[in-house]
């Protein structure tokens, strides 16, 4: 028969144990539970990655028309790190063009327009010398159709804007365009304001680059900036 002290010796033995094993419980524990924390933040880590490659890109340098090629005789140059499109002597159309193509795309730019200002945007457009078949969106003078969507050489005017969008325009300060381009849905805004939402399956059927355009007449200088685009 065990006496009371000699009980007494074995849980105080028991409870010596447990204490000098209690730092490595602990330590195992708070290692295991840092491994855990590593590999939860990993994914977060690739999805914030991920985010990352779909950001605004700029397409224009402010320095040069690197990325750009120019397609007939008008002139587009850097001034002041605008990019600017003027009217040549022969006062005929003209373009820049990305030498990429964008086929799902953002895209975002700032214009500003001198005295007749009519020129425009294109997407998914292809040019053979300064014939472009594509479709562009307008940036033209007050009262015609800045932001409405117009395919070239074939059907014409898709969308053409409500007399009360008129008035969004500032001719002659800088207003802001955007350019929603996914499947066959168009999307144009001008500074904030909705112009245009159209589908369109001919339009979801094409790819090709984005180019700025000078119309034929002369006369005509529009200065650019902030061209930055996000691929979908």
């Amino acid at each position: 028969m065990q006496t009371i002290s000699t009980l007494n010796l074995r849980y105080q033995l028991k409870l010596l144990l447990f204490f000098s094993l209690m730092p490595f419980v602990l330590g195992s524990c708070q290692q295991s539970g840092s491994q855990e924390n590593e590999a939860n933040e990993q994914p977060a880590q690739a999805v914030e990655a991920s985010a990352s490659e779909t950001e605004f890109k700029p397409i224009f340098d402010g320095e040069s028309l690197d990325g750009w090629k120019i397609h007939g005789t008008e002139k587009w140059y850097v001034e002041d790190g605008l990019l600017v499109c003027e009217s040549g002597p022969d006062a005929e159309y003209g373009y820049l063009a990305t030498d990429q193509s964008y086929k799902d795309f953002v895209l975002e730019l700032e214009f500003q327009q001198e005295a007749d200002g009519n020129s425009g945007v294109f997407f998914r457009s292809s040019l053979d010398g300064t014939k472009i078949s594509g479709w562009q969106v307008e940036v033209a003078p007050p009262g015609n159709d800045t932001g409405g969507i117009y395919e070239s050489y074939g059907r014409g005017w898709l969308v053409q804007i409500p007399e009360e969008k008129e008035g969004i325009l500032n001719m002659g300060e800088w207003n802001k365009m955007r350019i929603e381009v996914e499947g066959d849905n168009v999307k144009t805004y001008l500074n904030g304001e909705q112009m245009v939402d159209l589908t369109d399956e001919k339009i979801g059927e094409a790819n090709g680059s984005i180019a700025l355009q000078i119309h034929s007449g002369g006369g005509i200088k529009v200065r650019w900036r902030d061209l930055q685009v996000k691929e979908l």
